[in-house]
Protein backbone atom coordinates (compact mmCIF):
# COMPACT_ATOMS: atom_id res chain seq x y z
CA UNK A 1 0.00 0.00 0.00
CA UNK A 2 2.88 2.52 0.99
CA UNK A 3 4.46 1.72 -2.25
CA UNK A 4 1.33 2.47 -4.46
CA UNK A 5 0.97 5.58 -2.36
CA UNK A 6 4.57 6.85 -2.66
CA UNK A 7 4.18 5.92 -6.90
CA UNK A 8 1.29 7.42 -7.45
CA UNK A 9 2.60 10.61 -5.29
CA UNK A 10 5.84 10.38 -7.73
CA UNK A 11 3.45 10.16 -11.07
CA UNK A 12 1.84 13.64 -9.57
CA UNK A 13 5.44 14.96 -9.68
CA UNK A 14 6.35 13.88 -13.06
CA UNK A 15 2.77 15.23 -14.38
CA UNK A 16 2.82 18.64 -12.49
CA UNK A 17 6.96 19.05 -13.74
CA UNK A 18 5.58 18.61 -17.38
CA UNK A 19 3.41 21.69 -16.64
CA UNK A 20 6.31 23.37 -14.99
CA UNK A 21 8.59 23.09 -17.56
CA UNK A 22 10.01 26.47 -18.83
CA UNK A 23 11.10 26.95 -22.23
CA UNK A 24 12.87 30.35 -23.09
CA UNK A 25 11.51 31.32 -26.63
CA UNK A 26 14.67 33.77 -28.27
CA UNK A 27 13.60 36.46 -30.73
CA UNK A 28 15.10 39.58 -32.28
CA UNK A 29 12.24 42.35 -31.03
CA UNK A 30 13.20 43.94 -33.81
CA UNK A 31 10.84 43.19 -36.51
CA UNK A 32 7.52 43.95 -37.06
CA UNK A 33 4.93 42.72 -37.43
CA UNK A 34 6.70 39.44 -36.98
CA UNK A 35 8.04 40.94 -33.57
CA UNK A 36 9.14 44.12 -31.64
CA UNK A 37 9.30 45.54 -28.43
CA UNK A 38 5.95 47.86 -27.80
CA UNK A 39 5.71 50.92 -25.94
CA UNK A 40 5.53 48.65 -22.61
CA UNK A 41 9.16 47.43 -23.48
CA UNK A 42 7.28 43.83 -23.96
CA UNK A 43 7.57 41.59 -27.21
CA UNK A 44 4.64 42.28 -29.21
CA UNK A 45 3.61 40.89 -32.44
CA UNK A 46 2.23 37.95 -34.41
CA UNK A 47 5.37 35.71 -33.31
CA UNK A 48 4.48 36.86 -29.80
CA UNK A 49 1.22 35.42 -30.07
CA UNK A 50 2.18 32.47 -31.87
CA UNK A 51 4.65 31.29 -29.53
CA UNK A 52 1.97 31.45 -26.42
CA UNK A 53 -0.30 29.68 -27.85
CA UNK A 54 2.20 27.08 -28.72
CA UNK A 55 3.61 26.78 -24.87
CA UNK A 56 -0.11 26.78 -24.32
CA UNK A 57 -0.74 23.59 -26.40
CA UNK A 58 2.32 21.89 -25.40
CA UNK A 59 1.79 22.49 -21.78
CA UNK A 60 4.83 24.47 -21.59
CA UNK A 61 5.33 27.61 -19.35
CA UNK A 62 7.89 30.34 -21.41
CA UNK A 63 9.76 33.25 -21.09
CA UNK A 64 11.01 35.69 -24.05
CA UNK A 65 14.58 36.23 -24.27
CA UNK A 66 15.66 38.92 -26.94
CA UNK A 67 18.73 38.41 -28.43
CA UNK A 68 20.35 40.53 -31.89
CA UNK A 69 19.84 39.05 -35.04
CA UNK A 70 23.59 37.90 -35.94
CA UNK A 71 24.44 35.79 -33.17
CA UNK A 72 20.64 34.57 -33.02
CA UNK A 73 21.63 31.17 -33.87
CA UNK A 74 25.45 30.87 -32.31
CA UNK A 75 23.58 31.40 -28.46
CA UNK A 76 20.51 28.72 -28.86
CA UNK A 77 23.51 26.29 -29.89
CA UNK A 78 25.38 27.78 -26.84
CA UNK A 79 21.90 27.46 -24.85
CA UNK A 80 21.37 31.15 -24.14
CA UNK A 81 17.92 29.83 -24.85
CA UNK A 82 15.81 27.03 -25.72
CA UNK A 83 14.33 28.50 -29.42
CA UNK A 84 14.15 30.91 -31.94
CA UNK A 85 10.90 32.07 -33.73
CA UNK A 86 12.30 35.42 -35.09
CA UNK A 87 11.10 35.44 -39.07
CA UNK A 88 13.75 33.07 -40.02
CA UNK A 89 13.10 31.13 -42.91
CA UNK A 90 14.20 27.07 -43.23
CA UNK A 91 16.83 27.11 -45.43
CA UNK A 92 19.28 23.64 -46.09
CA UNK A 93 22.27 26.08 -44.76
CA UNK A 94 20.83 26.44 -41.47
CA UNK A 95 19.34 23.15 -40.98
CA UNK A 96 22.75 22.17 -41.17
CA UNK A 97 23.01 24.09 -37.32
CA UNK A 98 20.03 23.84 -35.99
CA UNK A 99 16.83 21.72 -36.50
CA UNK A 100 13.38 23.44 -37.57
CA UNK A 101 9.87 22.57 -36.56
CA UNK A 102 7.27 22.43 -39.22
CA UNK A 103 6.32 26.22 -40.93
CA UNK A 104 4.16 27.85 -38.52
CA UNK A 105 4.26 31.09 -41.77
CA UNK A 106 4.07 29.77 -45.41
CA UNK A 107 6.32 31.08 -47.91
CA UNK A 108 6.19 34.97 -48.80
CA UNK A 109 7.75 37.25 -51.51
CA UNK A 110 10.82 39.21 -50.61
CA UNK A 111 10.32 42.83 -51.97
CA UNK A 112 12.92 45.55 -52.89
CA UNK A 113 12.53 48.99 -51.51
CA UNK A 114 13.70 52.31 -52.87
CA UNK A 115 13.59 55.72 -53.49
CA UNK A 116 10.43 56.76 -55.15
CA UNK A 117 11.26 57.79 -58.80
CA UNK A 118 14.78 55.91 -58.12
CA UNK A 119 15.82 53.96 -61.51
CA UNK A 120 17.87 51.05 -59.42
CA UNK A 121 19.89 48.36 -61.28
CA UNK A 122 18.51 45.75 -59.06
CA UNK A 123 21.42 43.27 -60.80
CA UNK A 124 24.60 45.93 -60.24
CA UNK A 125 23.53 48.55 -57.72
CA UNK A 126 24.52 48.46 -54.15
CA UNK A 127 21.49 46.35 -52.34
CA UNK A 128 21.16 46.59 -48.42
CA UNK A 129 20.38 43.61 -46.72
CA UNK A 130 20.50 42.50 -42.85
CA UNK A 131 23.51 40.35 -42.36
CA UNK A 132 22.87 36.81 -41.63
CA UNK A 133 19.59 36.48 -44.03
CA UNK A 134 18.24 34.59 -46.80
CA UNK A 135 18.44 38.24 -48.48
CA UNK A 136 21.64 39.16 -47.89
CA UNK A 137 22.63 35.27 -49.55
CA UNK A 138 20.60 35.96 -52.09
CA UNK A 139 21.61 39.76 -53.31
CA UNK A 140 25.48 38.39 -52.46
CA UNK A 141 24.97 36.03 -55.20
CA UNK A 142 22.97 38.04 -57.48
CA UNK A 143 25.96 40.47 -59.57
CA UNK A 144 24.85 43.55 -56.98
CA UNK A 145 26.93 45.30 -54.33
CA UNK A 146 25.73 44.00 -50.98
CA UNK A 147 25.94 46.17 -47.88
CA UNK A 148 25.20 44.56 -44.92
CA UNK A 149 23.89 45.85 -41.35
CA UNK A 150 22.92 44.09 -38.17
CA UNK A 151 19.36 45.24 -38.22
CA UNK A 152 16.45 45.62 -40.79
CA UNK A 153 15.96 49.46 -39.21
CA UNK A 154 19.35 49.85 -40.15
CA UNK A 155 19.30 49.03 -43.93
CA UNK A 156 16.17 51.53 -43.93
CA UNK A 157 18.53 54.67 -43.29
CA UNK A 158 21.46 53.06 -46.08
CA UNK A 159 18.78 53.79 -48.39
CA UNK A 160 18.26 56.98 -46.84
CA UNK A 161 21.24 58.51 -46.64
CA UNK A 162 22.35 57.19 -49.70
CA UNK A 163 24.54 54.53 -48.79
CA UNK A 164 22.48 51.73 -50.74
CA UNK A 165 20.43 51.96 -53.84
CA UNK A 166 17.80 49.76 -52.52
CA UNK A 167 17.09 47.60 -49.69
CA UNK A 168 15.58 43.86 -50.21
CA UNK A 169 13.72 42.06 -47.03
CA UNK A 170 10.55 40.04 -46.56
CA UNK A 171 7.92 42.38 -47.91
CA UNK A 172 5.74 41.58 -44.99
CA UNK A 173 8.17 43.77 -43.22
CA UNK A 174 8.73 46.65 -45.77
CA UNK A 175 4.93 47.09 -47.55
CA UNK A 176 3.76 48.59 -44.05
CA UNK A 177 6.66 50.41 -44.46
CA UNK A 178 6.42 51.88 -47.48
CA UNK A 179 2.27 52.39 -47.06
CA UNK A 180 3.48 54.82 -44.23
CA UNK A 181 6.20 56.48 -45.93
CA UNK A 182 4.13 59.48 -47.29
CA UNK A 183 5.65 58.48 -50.67
CA UNK A 184 9.14 58.31 -49.55
CA UNK A 185 9.95 54.82 -50.80
CA UNK A 186 8.41 52.67 -53.37
CA UNK A 187 8.50 48.77 -54.03
CA UNK A 188 10.30 48.21 -56.68
CA UNK A 189 11.05 44.74 -57.26
CA UNK A 190 10.02 41.14 -55.68
CA UNK A 191 11.90 38.09 -55.94
CA UNK A 192 10.50 34.53 -54.18
CA UNK A 193 13.40 33.33 -51.52
CA UNK A 194 13.49 30.38 -49.44
CA UNK A 195 10.99 28.45 -47.98
CA UNK A 196 8.32 29.08 -44.89
CA UNK A 197 9.36 29.98 -41.62
CA UNK A 198 9.75 27.49 -38.96
CA UNK A 199 10.96 27.81 -35.10
CA UNK A 200 14.46 27.25 -34.28
CA UNK A 201 15.58 24.15 -31.92
CA UNK A 202 19.19 22.39 -30.99
CA UNK A 203 19.36 19.25 -32.67
CA UNK A 204 19.38 17.79 -29.30
CA UNK A 205 15.89 18.73 -28.03
CA UNK A 206 13.77 16.80 -30.41
CA UNK A 207 11.09 16.27 -27.66
CA UNK A 208 10.88 20.03 -27.73
CA UNK A 209 10.64 19.82 -31.55
CA UNK A 210 8.05 17.06 -31.47
CA UNK A 211 5.46 19.12 -28.81
CA UNK A 212 6.07 22.52 -31.08
CA UNK A 213 5.47 20.31 -34.28
CA UNK A 214 2.50 18.97 -32.26
CA UNK A 215 1.20 22.10 -31.55
CA UNK A 216 1.45 24.11 -34.72
CA UNK A 217 -0.66 21.23 -36.52
CA UNK A 218 -3.53 21.82 -34.25
CA UNK A 219 -3.19 25.27 -34.59
CA UNK A 220 -3.65 24.49 -38.47
CA UNK A 221 -6.29 22.33 -37.42
CA UNK A 222 -8.65 24.37 -36.26
CA UNK A 223 -7.53 27.72 -38.11
CA UNK A 224 -6.13 29.66 -34.85
CA UNK A 225 -2.81 29.77 -36.87
CA UNK A 226 -3.98 31.47 -39.81
CA UNK A 227 -6.54 33.60 -37.55
CA UNK A 228 -3.44 35.32 -36.04
CA UNK A 229 -1.64 35.77 -39.72
CA UNK A 230 -4.39 37.86 -41.01
CA UNK A 231 -4.97 39.86 -37.56
CA UNK A 232 -0.96 40.65 -38.04
CA UNK A 233 -0.30 40.54 -42.27
CA UNK A 234 -4.41 41.37 -43.57
CA UNK A 235 -7.40 39.28 -45.03
CA UNK A 236 -4.95 39.20 -48.18
CA UNK A 237 -2.00 37.40 -46.62
CA UNK A 238 -1.06 33.94 -47.56
CA UNK A 239 -2.46 31.44 -45.11
CA UNK A 240 -2.47 27.44 -44.54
Amino acid sequence: MKKTILSAFAALLIAGSAWADTVRMGTEGAYPPYNFVNDNGEVDGFEKDVGDMLCIRANLDCVWVINEWDSIIPNLVSGNYDTIIAGMSITAERDEVIDFTQEYFPPSPSVYMGLSGSDVDLDGGVIAAQTATIQAGYVAESGATLVEFASAEETISAVQNGEADAVLADGDYLLPFIAESDGEFAAIGEVSIGGGIGMGIRESDGDLKAKMDKAISSMKDDGSLNALIKKWFGAAANTF
